[in-house]
């Protein structure tokens, strides 16, 4: 399936798939939803409303769930859309792109996400993860349910627990990572999303 930016893409997609992404230089909101489908919207109230639609949304479903890829123009930071990408709560993710923001919120399942340059941001309300590496080149990695805040030359967090549920990779080579939630206490179960 393929669309244009300005109009939504929404296929039908299963919980505790895996969904890759590949995006061109961008804004990405990843939110996790009740719904068992991908719905994709573009907001371009904040740069050229025509550069949209030179932007293409490409889905192909595959054996372990779907690929999403985002082709188009390349533009000066912070003047193309922003792209809010709803998927099933209990989703993989695996997200690639060469520079831009990538957010994502309240979304369960394995997550491997890397930027060239720009920021990731990931916030669970249960952080329950047996596995997590994030890590920058250059840069601030923020992490305080791990009591990191450390900047600078090759900067990174590891973590690992026998109780968490989900494995957690994120990298950017120039810029920041944040890691936003609560930290499930051992032996206890989270919270219901």
């Amino acid at each position: 399936m393929s669309v244009t930016c300005d109009q939504a893409l929404t296929v039908p997609f299963h919980a505790r798939s895996l969904l890759e992404i590949a995006s061109r230089p961008a804004g990405l909101e990843i939110v996790g939803s009740d719904d068992e489908q991908i719905h994709v919207t573009c907001d371009s109230r904040h740069g050229d409303g025509d550069i949209a639609a030179h932007i293409r949304l490409r889905f192909w479903p595959n054996a372990t769930g779907g690929k999403l890829k985002i082709e188009g123009e390349h533009l000066r930071h912070e003047n193309g859309p922003q792209i809010r990408i709803e998927v099933p709560k209990k989703t993989g993710l695996m997200v690639r792109m060469f520079a831009g923001e990538v957010k994502v919120e309240q979304v369960a399942g394995d997550k491997d996400v890397a930027v060239g340059a720009g920021q990731i941001t990931i916030t669970n309300h249960n952080w329950n993860y047996r596995s997590v590496e994030a890590s920058v080149s250059i840069g601030q990695v923020n992490a305080p349910m791990y009591n990191a805040n450390k900047g600078g030359f090759f900067r990174g967090v590891s973590e690992s627990t026998k109780d968490g549920e989900f494995r957690l990779h994120a990298h950017v080579t120039t810029g920041q990572i944040d890691l936003k939630g609560t930290r499930t206490a051992p032996g206890s179960a989270p919270k219901a999303d």
